[in-house]
């Protein structure tokens, strides 16, 4: 039973890690309109890959998310630089709470992922045509619904129709992670009760 729990806390970080390194990323684009390309198909591939056995599998391996994992040990040693990544977190998932309850809307996000899978095989999951059809979906649909997810950044690079595409795509793969947080028992109720177990979660995770 313990080792269920365990592996049950393991998985909600790493969908946690998910979470704050596309927020990451998501401040990177909208300030220097460039972002890590080897994280962002990482964080693409989540989406599209709906079903596997474990929030580890989905994301490719444990090695793709230490970015996102060094962000939560910062965080929970009180060393984060960006105090806009715990408020853009805290809007995510209660977009996400919002998104869970329209059944509506999730079909069209799915039926709008999928529609995108065979192009994202072909050309390449960060291909713009892939970012620019991700990030219409976004705005699309969960953009509609409140709390909306306020970026801030540069306006040269968000007043770039390229840009903003990218960071609503990424923003996607953010509510994604939220979903799986969810999906494996995570509730903001975690921060106030189980900070340490989560601290201790990552720091195993990082060796």
């Amino acid at each position: 039973m313990t080792d269920t729990r365990n592996n049950r806390l393991a998985d909600r970080v790493l969908a946690l890690a998910g979470l704050v390194q596309a927020l990451a990323q998501v401040r990177r684009i909208a300030d220097t309109g460039q972002a890590n390309a080897a994280v962002v198909d990482t964080l693409l591939e989540s989406v599209f890959r709906i079903d596997a056995e474990s929030t580890e599998a989905i994301y490719g391996g444990r090695a793709s998310l230490r970015p996102g994992l060094m962000l939560l040990r910062d965080y929970f040693g009180g060393k984060g630089h960006d105090a806009q990544l715990p408020r853009l977190a805290l809007a995510v998932m209660q977009l996400e709470r919002r998104f869970a309850r329209d059944h509506d809307m999730g079909e069209r996000v799915r039926r709008g992922i999928q529609a995108q899978a065979e192009t994202a095989e072909r050309l390449g999951r960060s291909h713009p045509e892939v970012l620019a059809a991700l990030g219409s979906l976004y705005a699309d649909t969960l953009s509609h619904l409140r709390p909306r997810v306020l970026v801030q950044g540069n306006p040269h690079y968000l007043g770039q129709s390229d840009v903003v595409a990218e960071v609503r795509a990424v923003l996607l793969t953010a509510v994604r992670a939220a979903v799986l947080w969810r999906q494996m028992g995570g509730s903001l109720l975690d921060f106030l009760l189980r900070r340490r177990d989560m601290a201790a979660t990552v720091e195993a995770l990082l060796r």
